[in-house]
């Protein structure tokens, strides 16, 4: 079975339980690193409080987390080179492992500049493990069903985000109303004191996220995961195939990966800003909470709706990115003219709208890549910094603007509009004929 995932990984869906075995896999994997990517939309009002930081300086929680894809990019594609996707996978979990082990000196000393260490070591496992399961759920069955599997693979990712929040906040705020009203009482010693006891609530929670990193390493390579190949040549346009001797000819690539640098910002944007948007707009802690977990609701009903019931049988997996930029830009600007929780709303509903661009994005910027694939994978991977980027611009307007932080939403518009560009024409650029649908 696994020399039929090898040798056809466009047509995996023959070797049965040896492909099905590898969905259930991936998706664990996926569950992983959207349970630990989303911890970051509860770790930025907490280590706004504790580390005593303005919004901007706590939104480099998400650019320490993003910008180690563009630094470990590269390298990533060097090493699933060196080990095949299935030991990389191992490699990427076990240096996750370690970035959470960082945490426990970071919250025992309460500096910042730590938690942003381990951030960007659990960032540099994960950049690794994109790098290897995101081509590999791709080719590993047929192109025209890429997006559903994708999809799967977001449900997974996006069950985990939305749970992530509300377990870690339950160990680390879950007194946060109050917890911030009684530092107004306490002298500078005892505020001290306090922040310290508030930092250390962290300890635990990373200390088995660090142990069930490290198992999970370890359970990967004992598992029946098989090693795939590269698109073959044969599946390829011919004239990509005899002609095309560098990633520098893949207009429709580097379109794609300006594309998810956008998308990937937006997405954080929706993620992550929209507790610290809601507490600023007077909502209680308590309340605003859970809005990640809202947003990330909103994404599941997305790849449900659009990625598994309506792909490919109904609309294609360009039709469903084109679909997700309006709706972007239709909820971005309702976001940024309504008021309270009615824009709180909308925030979450990009969500919805964001769900299918990750999913259609990749095959769409990966078709015809051949033997290229895992350095165009890499490349797509890097562009995950946007991550990093766009919240800060975020959160520079909303210190610019206090009084009416809808406002940074407008950084959003542009970025839909750029992808609804690419749904149209960027995904064709520089191909000839044999387009995805």
């Amino acid at each position: 079975m696994e020399k039929t995932v090898k040798k056809a990984p466009g047509n995996a869906t023959e070797s049965g339980k040896s492909y099905w075995t590898s969905i259930m896999i991936i998706g664990a994997l996926f569950f992983i690193f959207g349970f630990v990517t989303w911890l970051n939309g509860i770790l930025i009002p907490y280590l706004k409080i504790a580390c005593e930081l303005t919004t901007f300086a706590s939104l480099l929680v998400a650019s320490a987390f993003y910008i180690s894809y563009f630094v470990m990019g590269t390298p990533s594609s060097w090493v699933l080179k060196k080990t095949g996707f299935k030991k990389g996978m191992m490699v990427g979990l076990l240096i996750m492992a370690v970035g959470a082990v960082i945490f426990i000196p970071a919250a025992m000393t309460r500096t910042y500049s730590i938690f942003l260490t381990g951030l960007f070591v659990m960032g540099a496992g994960m950049t690794i493990l994109q790098t290897a399961s995101n081509p590999f759920i791709t080719i590993l069955g047929p192109r025209e069903t890429a997006a559903k599997r994708i999809s799967i693979m977001g449900i997974c990712n996006k069950i985990a985000g939305a749970l992530a929040p509300l377990i870690l906040a339950y160990f680390i705020l879950s007194d946060g109303d109050a917890f911030v009203a009684n530092l107004k009482t306490l002298s500078e010693s005892d505020k001290i004191i306090a922040l310290d006891e508030l930092a250390a609530r962290v300890i635990v929670p990373y200390i088995v996220i660090a142990a069930i990193l490290a198992f999970l390493g370890i359970m990967i390579l004992f598992s029946p995961l098989p090693e795939i190949e590269s698109e073959p040549e044969e599946e390829m346009d011919k004239d990509v195939a005899t002609t095309r001797t560098s990633i520098f000819q893949f207009p429709h690539l580097w379109l794609g990966a300006i594309t998810l640098f956008l998308y990937v910002g937006v997405e954080v944007i929706a993620g992550d800003t929209i507790i610290r948007y809601g507490i600023s707009l007077g909502i209680p802690i308590a309340e605003a909470k859970v809005y990640t977990t809202y947003t990330l609701i909103a994404m599941v009903v997305g790849y449900i709706l659009l990625g598994i019931i309506l792909i490919p049988k109904v609309i294609s997996q360009r039709t469903a990115l084109k679909i997700s930029a309006i709706l972007g830009i239709i909820f971005t600007l309702l976001a940024v003219h309504t008021e309270g929780k009615t824009s709180v709303l909308f925030v979450a509903l990009l969500g919805f709208a964001n769900a299918l661009v990750w999913p259609a994005m990749w095959p769409l910027a990966l078709h015809d890549l051949g033997k290229f694939i895992k350095t165009g994978s890499s490349i797509l991977v890097m562009m995950i910094v946007g991550g990093a980027i766009l919240p800060l611009a975020w959160g520079r307007l909303a210190d610019i603007f206090p009084e009416n932080p809808q406002f940074a939403y407008w950084i959003c518009v542009p970025c839909y509009i750029v992808i609804l560009y690419y749904s149209i024409w960027g995904y064709k650029v520089g191909l000839k004929g044999n387009h995805l649908r």
